[in-house]
């Protein structure tokens, strides 16, 4: 294989321009001797900090303001510093979605505060317990952090955290997210979501995750994973007309 890309689980969480490796995702990546194993990660950084400049600089969307739900932003720090650079109002969710503790954090100085500090104990733990696996990804989601959504202008980051505790009224809601299927469309319009955008865009009806793209550009550019720069990820993504996709509800 000249790529793996490797989904379901994060290689690395991120946090004040530090790189965590999860213990889980070290054992996978320790069973390869030869073939480059990313996880979306690398291209992640480059392409979520483009979705939001070509939001507001080629879409005209004024973000300024807007309060944001940020379910974890250990896994999009790149989304998380585009947003608040755009003058987003951040709260950030990870101790909520990640560890199911009612404990929003207001700014992102705070939130890397907070991370460098749980990170390196969070990393050890069994990755079931952080994240949706399995069955888990299929429950109907549990509202009991409604309040946190209704606040909210726009719900950022992976769509299985926010599709965790959803409420089916999302009226006037922007979702930036990723992975997303064609019946995840669907759920969303009923719900009256008035906007969706996935940083990647449509292929055959779904928005691939990070993970493939990633590893299809590696292949691509045929470089060891360690020697790929973020202009080489930017340079790729502006030669193949790589936009985000936005759909319009209601």
């Amino acid at each position: 294989m000249d790529a793996i890309g490797l989904g379901g689980i994060d290689l690395y969480l991120f946090a004040n321009g530090k790189r965590y490796e999860i213990r889980d995702a070290k054992k996978l990546r320790g069973a390869l001797k030869k073939t480059p194993i990313v996880d979306g990660s690398g291209l992640k950084d480059t392409l979520e900090r483009e979705t939001v400049r070509y939001l507001t600089e080629k879409v005209g969307l004024s973000l300024k303001d807007k309060k944001v739900l940020m379910t974890s932003a250990v896994d999009r720090f790149g989304m998380a510093e585009a947003l608040d650079a755009a003058g987003c109002k951040i709260t950030f969710g990870d101790l909520i979605f990640g560890l199911n503790l009612p404990l929003p954090i207001r700014s992102l100085s705070a939130f890397s505060v907070v991370a460098s500090m749980l990170l390196p104990i969070v990393v050890r733990m069994p990755f079931k317990m952080l994240y949706p696996t399995g069955e888990k990804q299929e429950k109907e989601p549990n509202v009991k952090y409604v309040k946190y959504y209704d606040e909210a202008d726009i719900i950022a980051g992976d769509y299985l955290f926010i599709r965790k505790y959803m409420p089916q009224n999302m009226e006037g809601k922007l979702i930036l997210t990723n992975t997303i299927t064609s019946e995840d469309v669907e759920d969303l319009k009923s719900r009256r979501v008035k906007l969706l955008v996935t940083t990647t865009p449509e292929f055959q009806g779904r928005s691939f995750g990070t993970n493939v793209m990633e590893a299809t550009m590696v292949a691509i550019l045929g470089k060891r994973v360690e020697e790929i720069r973020s202009e080489d990820y930017l340079e790729l993504l502006n030669k193949l007309n790589f936009k985000p996709r936005i759909i319009k509800f209601n």
